[in-house]
């Protein structure tokens, strides 16, 4: 490690910084995610590839481990682990996650002098992106378009193509920004050929910038129209604030029905609710075969009533092996679907986390493990099909599922008119996460075109129409029900019909730029 390498370490680190910061949580100041990828690339001006993967890579760890801490909590506290085991995860995941910023790195680096940084960059940051939304299960938390989640005249371009859009120019900003300051693009221009460099470097990211806001724009305010006419679902949210450690127990059961009997009834006293909906694993206890369920199903199975939407546990035996199988599911109590004579609708979570509700690879690791023996061990559900209330088609996400855009997708493109986040972010206590969650929820609104309604057991509880725009949310930690009306669009958006192959569009591209530049290593 030379001494050039050693100072360039710290606008590296800037870039960690500039990251963290416009990264939605508790607090951020998300402009900042337009220059945040400055100080990197400055960084890895003139270095070789292997010294600018270095330098990715100690970016993204101070970053990753910054936006991830929560993971100890999660873990240890709630979890039960103890800390020899939560800190090596916590830092095996941001290492996992700094890789890509290290691949970024390597390939920008790699590509100066033989490919336009203005395309590399944002074709390769989102290509990685979308490897780590699919490897090794995924675990695409809080991508950078997710900064941009309440700005509506930048977000409205993800029906078109995803919030990989966004990251898109985000990234695309950065480079522009990167090479004119470097000199690149002013010195390409002087040596250009038809003004071709000038073409591929300046007026063609301007126009497509240019072309994004106008769209936002327009979009913005058709959609408003559209939405004032559209029919409307009244929701009330009950966010029960059921304390994590107390939440399993036995004797506390019938305390935990009574809190959410009781602020379902004071959502429904003053006006009239179509759909109460209760967060993820809300019921503590198998429904089908408990006597307090009976309690609720009484409740809200009389005609005329709203209709309830609970999380809960729920177990099936296989009737070949004799095995029994567990899923985290949500159920449908409907009176209409009561009076048709059918008792519940059920899904089952698709999308499980690793650690969390299984261990992958639980065969091959030693049973006396301590993360073996606390964590989950629930079941892939196998239907996503909406579950039915009357004029509402629900597309159901449970916990972190919102976090993966295609999971959204799958729902609406099966005939979900609205999605529905059922959640329990009383594993992250009181960090960041609970805010980190809410922006990649909203996305799906956007994308999707679809108003999302989250019933968190701890916040945030929150109402978002198909604009993105968070119409009401609760604060954490806070025993309180919501309500509202969230409109009902049956339009369904370009990203949900082809929208979601632009991510997989900028690997193959890049990897057919990257081609180019081997065969064709004469500078641009």
């Amino acid at each position: 490690m030379n001494v050039s390498f050693g100072r360039r370490i710290f606008p590296a680190l800037f870039t960690s910084l500039f990251l963290f910061i416009a990264s939605p949580g508790q607090w951020a100041f998300t402009p900042l995610a337009w220059i945040a990828l400055l100080p990197l690339l400055f960084a890895c001006h003139g270095l070789s590839v292997k010294q600018s993967a270095c330098l990715g890579m100690i970016c993204g760890l101070a970053y990753y481990l910054s936006l991830i801490y929560w993971i100890i909590i999660a873990l240890g506290r709630y979890g039960g682990l103890p800390l020899w085991v939560t800190v090596p995860a916590l830092v095996a995941l941001a290492l996992y996650m700094a890789s890509y910023l290290a691949v970024f790195a390597a390939i920008t680096s790699w590509g100066a002098g033989r490919l336009p940084l203005v395309w590399t960059a944002p074709l390769a940051w989102v290509g990685l992106d979308f490897v780590r939304c699919r490897l090794f299960s995924g675990f695409p938390w809080l991508d950078l378009g997710y900064s941009q989640f309440d700005w509506p005249l930048i977000n409205q371009v993800a029906d078109l193509c995803g919030h990989y859009g966004i990251t898109f120019l985000i990234i695309m900003v950065n480079a522009l920004l990167a090479e004119l300051f470097m000199g690149r693009c002013l010195s390409a221009v002087k040596v250009s050929r038809g003004g071709k460099s000038l073409l591929l470097h300046s007026a063609l990211p301007l126009l497509l910038l240019v072309f994004t806001f106008l769209y936002n724009c327009w979009r913005y305010q058709q959609l408003e129209v559209t939405l004032a006419q559209a029919p409307t679902l009244s929701i009330g949210l009950v966010q029960g604030n059921i304390d994590q450690s107390e939440k399993w127990q036995a004797e506390l059961q019938v305390q935990t029905v009574d809190t959410y009997l009781a602020l379902s009834t004071e959502a429904t006293s003053g006006q009239p609710i179509d759909l109460l909906i209760w967060p993820e694993t809300a019921l503590p206890f198998f429904p089908t075969d408990h006597r307090l369920f009976q309690r609720i199903t009484d409740q809200f199975s009389s005609v005329g009533g709203p209709s309830l939407l609970t999380g809960a546990p729920h177990f099936e035996v296989d009737q070949d092996s004799e095995a029994t199988n567990y899923f985290n599911s949500a159920f449908l109590i409907s009176p209409t679907s009561f009076a048709k004579g059918v008792a519940l609708q059920r899904y089952d979570k698709e999308h499980l986390v690793p650690f969390g509700e299984y261990i992958p690879l639980q065969r091959y690791l030693p049973k006396a493990l301590p993360l073996v023996q606390t964590m989950g061990n629930f079941s892939e559900g196998q239907n996503s099909a909406p579950l039915v209330s009357d004029k509402a088609k629900l597309g159901i996400l449970i916990c972190f599922e919102s976090i993966f855009p295609e999971e959204a997708r799958m729902r609406v493109a099966r005939g979900a008119n609205i999605l529905v986040n059922l959640t329990n972010d009383a594993w992250y206590g009181r960090s960041s996460a609970p805010y980190q969650q809410v922006p990649m929820a909203v996305l799906r609104a956007i994308e999707n075109r679809r108003s999302l309604a989250r019933a968190a057991n701890t916040g945030i509880s929150c109402l978002v129409n198909p604009l993105g725009m968070v119409l009401s949310a609760s604060p954490i930690f806070e025993k309180m029900q919501m309500s509202g009306k969230l409109p009902l669009l049956d339009e369904v958006s370009f990203y949900t019909h082809y929208g979601f192959l632009f991510p997989l569009f900028c690997l193959l591209l890049l990897s057919l730029m990257l081609l180019y530049g081997i065969f064709r290593p004469d500078k641009v």
